[in-house]
């Protein structure tokens, strides 16, 4: 029975010569090849000049607010304007019904005829007496009689006259007219209805919209940090004329025309802790109107000496401080902390922590480690994206 083990020799034979063709080939692959330097977009350092721009919360307010009241008692009469209507100053708004008023300014200038009729009796009197008291045809008592008559009477004249006066003006209230040049509002009596001058009842309101006010809450501790800038000279005021202020409208909309800031407040609100700034805006098309909720972007100046560096390119260690990834030496990657002001237009406002001429990470920094060899290339400022919008608090 030899025979019966040959297949099996040969069998194994085979599975041998194949073991060692395999590891044969195993022995003729090439090592592998080491990664290749993550490429990364790097923004070279430059310090320039940046336009600041605080935005704000606001409210519209006309230019000027008129309340027009009843300055005299009486029934309305008529009401001769439309109301939501532009109206001009003088224009009759009101008649309230004058009988009253004439009746009095007739008997004020009676009562203003007979003190004339007296005083120039007492007058006639007292030129005789001046005459008769010197050769003492009349004593000195009754001469001094006839001139206290005439002062009187003169006396009496003119306080006839002042009521006369007093008589006109009130007979002129009852015609009510436009203080001034505005659009009028809803009136708040009706013909027939009855007003007092003692409660100065309130008939209706004119407010003259352009232009316009927009007045802007700005908080104490902001106020405090523009000063401080301004005078360390880190912000430079542009100009000598009034900071200029943009408004978005709450529609999201631009407002067309640009405003001045007009004041800056100088008390702080005691519950607010903020200060009123108020800006004045020219509108020709009537389309702010009184009450609206905006938002102002209001010029500060302009920053001196910072770094723009994209927000993607700026993260927060465990200390919360703000860091950044540099191309050091030989492409290697380093942090470095940094101090960061305002975020303007999707950039965050270096100002110190930084060098003229130094490669900034500005992309895929969160893949990074520090120590990592890097393939720099080199991109433009005006390549990298933006987000535009006004400038944010400072992050110290």
């Amino acid at each position: 029975m030899p025979f019966s083990f040959r297949p099996r020799r040969a069998g194994l034979a085979a599975a041998g010569a194949a073991a060692l063709a395999l590891s044969g080939c195993g022995a003729d692959q090439p090592p592998k090849a080491e990664a290749a330097a993550p490429v990364v977009s790097a923004l070279t350092v430059e310090r320039t000049s940046v336009p600041l721009a605080l935005e704000l919360p606001g409210r519209t307010a006309p230019f000027l607010l008129a309340e027009v009241r009843a300055r005299v008692d009486g029934i309305v009469q008529e009401r001769r304007f439309v109301e939501g209507a532009d109206v001009r100053k003088g224009d009759p708004l009101y008649v309230i019904d004058p009988a009253p008023y004439r009746a009095a300014l007739g008997s004020a200038q009676a009562t203003l005829q007979r003190a004339r009729a007296n005083l120039a009796s007492t007058t006639a009197q007292l030129d005789r007496y001046k005459v008769l008291v010197g050769g003492n045809a009349v004593s000195k008592q009754a001469y001094d009689n006839a001139e206290a008559a005439q002062l009187q009477a003169a006396a009496d004249v003119a306080a006839a006259e002042a009521a006369l006066t007093t008589a006109r003006i009130n007979l002129g209230y009852t015609s009510v007219s436009a203080p001034i040049a505005g659009r009028s509002s809803v009136s708040q009596v009706t013909q027939g209805a009855y007003v007092q001058a003692g409660s100065a009842t309130l008939l209706t309101t004119i407010q003259q919209l352009d232009p316009m006010y927009v007045d802007l809450q700005q908080s104490s501790a902001e106020g405090l940090a523009l000063r401080r800038d301004i005078a360390s000279g880190s912000l430079k005021l542009e100009g000598a004329g009034k900071a200029q202020v943009r408004l978005k409208l709450e529609d999201g909309s631009t407002y067309a025309h640009p405003g001045t800031l007009e004041i800056s407040g100088v008390t702080v609100d005691r519950d607010t802790g903020s200060v009123t700034l108020r800006a004045r805006f020219p509108n020709p098309e009537k389309l702010l109107l009184p009450g609206m909720f905006v938002r102002a972007s209001v010029e500060q100046g302009v920053r001196q000496g910072v770094v723009r560096v994209p927000a993607a390119a700026v993260t927060r260690n465990p200390q919360g401080e703000a860091t950044v990834m540099l191309v050091g030496a030989g492409n290697k990657t380093e942090v470095r902390t940094v101090q960061a002001g305002a975020l303007v237009d999707g950039h965050w406002l270096v100002e110190h922590g930084l060098k003229d001429g130094e490669r900034l990470v500005v992309s895929g920094v969160q893949k990074l480690r520090p120590g990592v060899v890097v393939t720099p290339r080199t991109v433009a400022p005006s390549k990298l994206a933006t987000a535009p919008g006004p400038a944010a608090p400072a992050a110290r």
